[in-house]
């Protein structure tokens, strides 16, 4: 069994409020072991033998079915996690600055997120299926990363943690 971290998009922000032992119920229910989730903003640890590809869609098509909302599920083995984490580029711990990972599952946004240029205060790199950030705090929805995925076409495909938050689900 390998264990993975799923990621829930728009999970108790933006109107889609679940209680995360009814996540945690439904993901165990759909099959998947030893399931825990991580503070309350969609973060879960989970362990499967299937693919990376087969725990995202399971994941996502159990959701859709206890919950009735669009579930959008990012999922990565803890291993790929943790060297996400580690290769950040940017100091972790900057005063009024929010540390940011995206994750992205397509190709072509991933591109199209890394041809941003950054705002003024902003740090924007890419990573091996991720984009890295930096922003100073309070200004997280106007910067240009997140202007650019508050839209709909991004939505399916990306999902965004603080490197605390992630720094939490590695532990």
């Amino acid at each position: 069994m390998t264990q993975f971290a799923a990621f829930l998009r728009g999970v108790n922000v933006g109107g889609v409020n679940l209680k995360m032992a009814e996540v945690a119920a439904a993901l165990t229910d759909a099959g998947f072991a030893n399931v825990r989730t991580i503070l309350a903003s969609g973060n879960v640890l989970l362990e499967s033998s299937s693919s990376v590809e087969a725990v995202r869609n399971t994941a996502a098509a159990a959701l859709r079915a206890r919950f009735a909302y669009d579930a959008w599920v990012l999922a990565y083995d803890i291993d790929t996690v943790r060297t996400i984490v580690e290769a950040y580029p940017f100091e972790r711990e900057v005063d009024g600055y929010q540390s940011y990972v995206t994750f992205v599952a397509d190709a072509d946004v991933l591109d199209e997120l890394a041809a941003l240029a950054a705002g003024p205060s902003e740090k924007i790199s890419r990573g091996d299926g991720v984009i890295y950030w930096q922003v100073p705090k309070g200004s997280t929805l106007d910067s240009t990363i997140g202007q650019t995925m508050g839209k709909k076409r991004y939505k399916s495909s990306t999902t965004t943690r603080n490197l605390r938050t992630l720094n939490k689900v590695l532990r």
